[in-house]
């Protein structure tokens, strides 16, 4: 793909659907499939958070989706502009996967291979064993961030009508 074919927004779901709740982020994401405009990519990212650098490369925004560590209650929905905000200490983004998605992106800052926007929806979980399914507090948010994600792209698609 030519880099002016590259879809100028991505929405990635990170996680692994074998291991429980960590498959929150590829379920959102598939959630979305013809709900988008055409000029949005959707990727499923199953554990290799460090791909993400060269999936984002020549996006002016990426929308992340993956589970989060326990902090609170399973189920809770976080947006985290990763640009602008801090990661909450008590929230880890990285889950199951070794270098999760908040290393990837600290490493793309320190490279500046940043998008100009870069939004988390981290969903905390309660269980990541291999092989559990999706808990039921997770599971039934599943819609609403799929929602929150196409209003997102929504606002999104009106910044740029207006830069």
């Amino acid at each position: 793909m030519t880099p002016s074919a590259v879809a100028r927004v991505l929405v990635v779901g990170v996680g692994n659907p074998d291991r429980g709740d960590d498959g929150i982020g590829p379920l959102v994401v598939r959630q979305l499939l013809g709900r988008v405009s055409p000029d949005v990519a959707i990727l499923e990212r199953s554990g290799d958070a460090l791909a993400l650098i060269d999936d984002w490369e020549g996006r002016d925004a990426v929308i992340l989706v993956d589970a989060a560590a326990p902090g609170g209650t399973p189920g809770s929905i976080h947006r985290i502009d990763l640009l602008r905000d801090a990661l909450p200490p008590e929230l880890s983004l990285a889950s199951t996967h070794g270098f999760g998605v908040a290393e990837a992106v600290g490493l793309a800052d320190a490279l500046d291979l940043l998008p100009a926007r870069v939004i988390a929806y981290a969903i905390e979980g309660a269980n990541f064993d291999p092989g559990a399914p999706i808990s039921p507090q997770v599971a039934a948010v599943t819609g609403e961030v799929a929602d929150r994600v196409v209003a997102e792209l929504q606002l999104l698609a009106g910044a740029a009508d207006h830069a």
